[in-house]
């Protein structure tokens, strides 16, 4: 994990899966150990490009489409990145995720994003609450602030202000927690 020995501790508690990262014109995405084994279903696909349908393969069926609609698009026009979704786990359970990112130009112009993924399943009453029930409205304010955070986290790392940045990371799973737990 690429946060601080301090911080990775209260991470993980709040149900910090992993990390990701991207490269729109490749059409790949790079994930660490904990979100390859995750997501991927394979810890030994940590830090190797991969396209969405296999960083993000044990997507659930029933959100697969939506979800993989709504990356697509933010790969188009850049910006903050949030979806609520359900997978399935090593043992075929059910899971809920939260993947929470942003999506920016760099200096060649090029699309690039970063973002984490937090296991929000124990929010959950039931592991098969139908996706159509989780909010995904922009004007939430909730989500609406969450969106500004990313964007605030993204400026700070861009400058190089790690403390703040730390700040930034701490209250952006803080907004995590409270939207998971509207249930």
């Amino acid at each position: 994990m690429m946060f601080t020995d301090a911080i990775a501790p209260a991470l993980q508690a709040a149900g910090l899966i992993g990390v990701w990262s991207t490269n729109v014109v490749a059409g790949r995405s790079v994930l660490d150990e904990g979100a390859a084994a995750i997501l991927a279903g394979n810890p030994s696909l940590a830090g190797e490009p991969l396209p969405l349908e296999v960083a993000l393969g044990r997507t659930h069926p029933d959100d697969r489409d939506w979800v993989f609609e709504r990356i697509r698009r933010v790969r188009q026009t850049g910006g903050p990145f949030s979806a609520e979704f359900r997978i399935f786990g090593e043992k075929n359970e059910v899971r809920w995720i939260l993947n929470r990112g942003t999506l920016v130009r760099d200096k060649a112009g090029a699309m690039q994003g970063r973002g984490v993924y937090i296991d929000t399943t124990d929010s959950h009453s039931s592991p098969f609450i139908p996706a159509d029930a989780v909010s995904h409205d922009p004007e939430d304010p909730l989500i609406a602030a969450a969106d500004h955070c990313i964007e605030v986290h993204a400026a700070l790392k861009r400058g190089g202000v790690v403390d703040l940045r730390r700040l930034s990371e701490t209250l952006l799973f803080g907004i995590g927690r409270s939207l998971a737990s509207r249930r």
